[in-house]
């Protein structure tokens, strides 16, 4: 079985009117929402084999911020433009592309990529994960490869206000 959490990004700052998009920073609120969403998934009993994310400041800045908390070293975590700039079929071909020794990966990214693919590959709807937002799919497969749509079975989604 493989075991796949697909992680939005914290809140991240809209202030300032001169940071582009892919350098957006978490505000307070985000910064308050990782370290919390990552702890539940401590409590949860989560141990990543792998952390993949996009590249853009505010997805990195959360993956690391869950790395801390779920003893991952933050100099592991691969970082993937296509996160950034693609699709659900772009995800797809990175989840395929994870060595089969791994069983528990999480991947951080942007919406309404992620509740896409999330709704993709779990034929299950999610309206759309809100930031911080964290599905847990389970597919019953050998290898990543496998992977395809409705492959999935979603198990659960949770969210900073869940909790709040």
């Amino acid at each position: 079985m493989k075991t796949l959490y697909l992680v939005r990004h914290a809140k991240s700052d809209w202030g300032n009117a001169h940071t582009g998009d892919f350098q957006r920073t978490l505000n307070q609120r985000g910064l308050k929402a990782a370290p919390y969403m990552a702890t539940l998934l401590k409590h949860k009993h989560v141990i990543p084999e792998l952390v993949i994310t996009s590249p853009a400041n505010r997805a990195l800045s959360t993956a690391e911020l869950f790395c801390e908390i779920l003893g991952y070293p933050k100099e592991l975590i691969q970082q993937r433009m296509e996160i950034y700039e693609g699709g659900t079929s772009q995800l797809l071909k990175i989840v395929q592309e994870i060595n089969d020794n791994c069983n528990t990966a999480l991947l951080f990214g942007h919406n309404p990529t992620m509740t896409d693919f999330s709704n993709l590959l779990a034929g299950h709807h999610v309206d759309s994960l809100v930031t911080c937002g964290v599905v847990r799919i389970d597919m019953e497969i050998r290898s990543w490869k496998d992977a395809t749509p409705d492959t999935g079975n979603f198990i659960w989604y949770e969210f900073p206000k869940k909790h709040q």
